[in-house]
């Protein structure tokens, strides 16, 4: 057959060298050991734990090494394409502070752009000229009807599904069966010609999982659609080469096609990158375990973390203990450290699944938020709440400085007991809503029958809000004695029987009256961020 003739009628026209790719996208200048990885996600709108899972080890390896982090956008399949998407996939990842160099829509060396694939089509068809040319491509005329049917037939047969051996039929075609075809005009793809026999094994050094045994692929696989674009496969090989990317980090899922991958890199001649394939993330489920899923689990999705309000530092360092094995134990030697110190190995990353636990990253959540200052505390809530809270909650900020009080209070910032119970950002605003707007709602006193008429009336009475801490709560020991309460709790627990209640059960009708809580912090303080003018109007609603 004239290979020759037929790719020209299958791909006419003239494609630049294939050396001139070479020249083009030349080989990086970058320190010796350096890595070149990428993220790859498709543009569907829906980034994933598992995206951040690998863009966090590929961006530690990456700039550890002095080497190259890059986004690519695979975007062969149209019908997945989402308006909007990286822009979404971007804010995600800097939220977690993924940075980086170059990419779609990144701000970088753009010497191995086009970042899409679908604007590096001519680069693709050339390559898959060049196999049609040397016989190792060719056209494959089967019908999706065709092909379904092979595979019900194989199903039926207990064989593996796919295009190889006596199942590929379009394989051996003759010259004068193809070109009929052609004339008829019927649509065709691309299909590579396997040279892998089954039986044969393949020993290949995995970055992650070490030596592992694979079969020599025998599918001839699709490598251009119909529509001249070609299938993931296919491109991601050009591109890893021409982008000069030395390591890629992907969900273990891809296993089953690196067969396809190590013999495609081997018919275009390319040096393959290395591969490891990272453990799937896995939850508890009653008393077995699974893998996250998209409908199931919400806590897949980035967009969960940021709604919600989780620190980022936080659901970073929660990823790295998963990702490296020696992880938990650095940072507990180095907890106010940069995330970057640590020394980052591909070579620790789990062999097997790995179980992901929202109550331990909850626990993290907590312990970070608590080292805070309040203007640490203050950037991250305001950055949630610009993009995330109500209308309301976006106010608050307009006054920082009763909003820095408020935070200083709340978290016990400079006390002697930080706050370690604030998991996200959406809990925090919400515990703080009775500082800028009147509470609606109103919890239930602990004790029944207070007669607290009198005891807002007394209040208001001897309210002055330049009194010192000692001398309102001497005050509020007088509205108590007053009105049947033991001012001093040493008195109400020698003998209860002999009053209402104790000073605390006092406290907390002015509490509830001003906050709508029963336990918030001190009491005192609160009144003194709302001033004396929104302290008395919150006493008198209550009335």
């Amino acid at each position: 057959m004239d290979y020759k003739a037929l790719a020209e009628r299958l791909l006419p026209g003239d494609y630049p060298a294939l050396a001139s790719y070479e020249e083009k996208y030349p080989p990086r200048n970058l320190p010796k050991g350096a890595q070149v990885t990428r993220l790859a996600p498709s543009p569907t709108g829906f980034i994933h734990l598992g995206n951040l899972f690998a863009a966090i080890a590929n961006e530690r390896i990456a700039h550890q090494s002095g080497g190259i982090l890059y986004l690519r956008i695979e975007d062969t399949d149209l019908k997945r394409k989402v308006d909007g998407a990286v822009e979404a996939v971007k804010n995600a990842l800097r939220y977690f502070d993924i940075r980086f160099d170059e990419g779609a829509e990144i701000d970088g060396d753009n010497t191995y752009a086009p970042w899409y694939q679908r604007q590096r089509a001519e680069i693709y068809r050339a390559f898959v000229k060049h196999l049609i040319e040397i016989g190792r491509a060719y056209p494959c005329f089967c019908s999706e009807e065709e092909l379904e049917c092979l595979r019900e037939e194989q199903t039926a047969k207990k064989e593996i599904t796919g295009y190889y051996g006596k199942y590929a039929r379009c394989r051996n075609l003759s010259e004068e069966e193809i070109y009929k075809k052609l004339d008829e005009g019927k649509p065709f793809v691309i299909r590579l010609r396997s040279m892998g026999d089954p039986e044969n094994k393949i020993k290949f050094c995995d970055a992650i999982k070490g030596e592992i045994t694979v079969t020599e692929n025998d599918q001839d696989v699709v490598i251009l659609k119909s529509d001249g674009i070609p299938t993931y496969h296919f491109a991601h090989a050009i591109d890893d080469h021409f982008m000069r990317t030395t390591l890629v980090i992907r969900g273990e899922e891809w296993l089953a096609s690196l067969p396809i991958h190590i013999e495609l890199f081997d018919a275009l001649g390319f040096e393959r990158p290395r591969y490891g394939h990272n453990c799937s993330l896995m939850k508890q489920d009653g008393e077995t375990r699974r893998k996250l899923s998209k409908r199931k689990d919400p806590e897949l999705s980035l967009e969960f973390y940021r709604k919600e309000g989780y620190y980022a530092r936080a659901v970073k360092v929660y990823m790295l203990t998963l990702l490296n094995s020696n992880f938990e134990e650095w940072y507990l030697k180095n907890p106010d450290k940069p995330l970057e110190e640590f020394k980052f190995s591909a070579e620790k990353m789990s062999k097997s699944g790995t179980l992901f636990d929202i109550d331990k990253l909850n626990d993290i959540s907590k312990n970070e938020l608590s080292k805070l200052s309040a203007e640490e505390m203050f950037s991250f809530l305001k950055t949630w709440a610009d993009e995330f809270g109500s209308e309301e909650e976006k106010l608050r900020f307009s006054e920082s400085e009763k909003m820095l009080k408020v935070l200083t209070l709340c978290m016990g910032i400079g006390g002697k007991k930080r706050r370690k119970d604030i998991t996200t950002a959406s809990q925090a605003m919400g515990l703080l809503g009775y500082f800028f707007e009147r509470p609606a709602e109103f919890e239930a006193y602990r004790v029944e029958d207070v007669d607290k008429t009198a005891i807002l009336k007394g209040f208001l009475a001897k309210y002055d809000a330049k009194d010192d801490s000692q001398t309102w709560f001497a005050k509020i020991k007088e509205i108590a004695s007053e009105n049947g309460f033991a001012a001093e709790m040493k008195d109400y627990k020698a003998d209860p029987e002999a009053y209402k209640g104790s000073v605390a059960d006092v406290a907390e009708v002015l509490r509830i009256a001003t906050t709508g809580k029963a336990n918030t912090p001190d009491l005192w303080t609160i009144q003194q961020i709302l001033g004396e003018t929104e302290t008395r109007a919150r006493i008198a609603a209550a009335l």
